[in-house]
């Protein structure tokens, strides 16, 4: 979901739309994320892959201004995370109490009270806000049902609306697409496509290496530390995948090239991705 946060910062409109330099967060246990470093420019939309325990979430929830990081430095447009009302965070649906008694339209109108501030009525043009992203992603319709009736891809689809609602200008999304089918992918990668046409950048985590090398500018192969970044075809190859993945990479060859298998439950170390 969204921070309720009532004290916006300035953009400082040159800078990256991400910019995170020598990040890592350390538990008792070890290293969640170590030395991370790079940087999304407005308009790119990110892919981060890599084994269960890589550290996804973890990142997530450090960009997303959540999680403060042991050492290093994040900024947003220029700024801590912290304080921007312009970042929506939708996590994992394992994260999401679905069975909580609220609307579609209210789930919406929460993007519009990060603008708002929690003691402020939402006005004509707030409703409006929230209609429009209503009808952008197809749900207009389904605005007055509760939030837990509707289907996997109708709720990922309601996060979005509510970071149109929310007039977000960085859209992080934990794992989206996990269990949804083909058809509600689809409807998803078209809202993305809208939002490339907007130039509003957007973070993905994924299991899908195919989907990442053929849907996304860049890619970042993640195992707790930055295995790779940078377009499809320089991030995801042979060495950095079998870096990434280890034994539980499989390289399959074929007369229509390379195709890489792996083992979703690999390395699963109680993280929550």
């Amino acid at each position: 979901m969204t921070q309720l946060l009532t004290k916006p910062v300035k953009h400082i409109h040159a800078a990256p739309a991400v910019q995170v330099q020598d990040v890592s967060v350390q538990y008792e246990t070890g290293y969640a994320l170590r030395d991370i470093s790079f940087a999304l420019s407005v308009g790119e939309h990110m892919a981060v892959v890599g084994p269960n325990g890589a550290g996804k979430t973890t990142l997530f929830q450090v960009l997303a201004g959540l999680l403060k990081p042991t050492s290093g430095k994040v900024e947003i447009y220029g700024k801590k995370p912290g304080g921007h009302v312009c970042i929506a965070y939708v996590p994992q649906r394992s994260q999401v109490d679905w069975e909580f008694p609220v609307t579609v339209t209210e789930v919406v109108m929460m993007g519009r009270i990060r603008k708002l501030g929690f003691f402020h009525w939402p006005k004509k043009k707030d409703w409006e806000l929230v209609r429009s992203a209503l009808e952008t992603v197809d749900l207009a319709k389904q605005s007055n049902r509760q939030i837990g009736e509707l289907s996997g891809g109708q709720q990922h689809r309601v996060f979005l609306a509510q970071a149109l609602a929310q007039e977000a200008e960085l859209i992080l999304l934990d794992e989206p697409l996990t269990g949804l089918d083909l058809p509600s992918q689809e409807a998803i990668f078209r809202i993305l496509e809208d939002f490339k046409v907007s130039h509003l950048p957007v973070v993905i985590a994924t299991h899908d290496l195919d989907l990442a090398a053929q849907r996304f500018d860049k890619v970042m192969l993640l195992n707790r530390e930055m295995i790779s970044f940078g377009p499809p075809d320089e991030s995801l190859t042979t060495t950095s995948l079998l870096d990434a993945y280890g034994a539980h990479l499989h390289i399959v060859r074929g007369k229509n090239g390379v195709a890489v298998l792996t083992d979703p439950c690999a390395d699963y170390d109680g993280d929550s991705e």
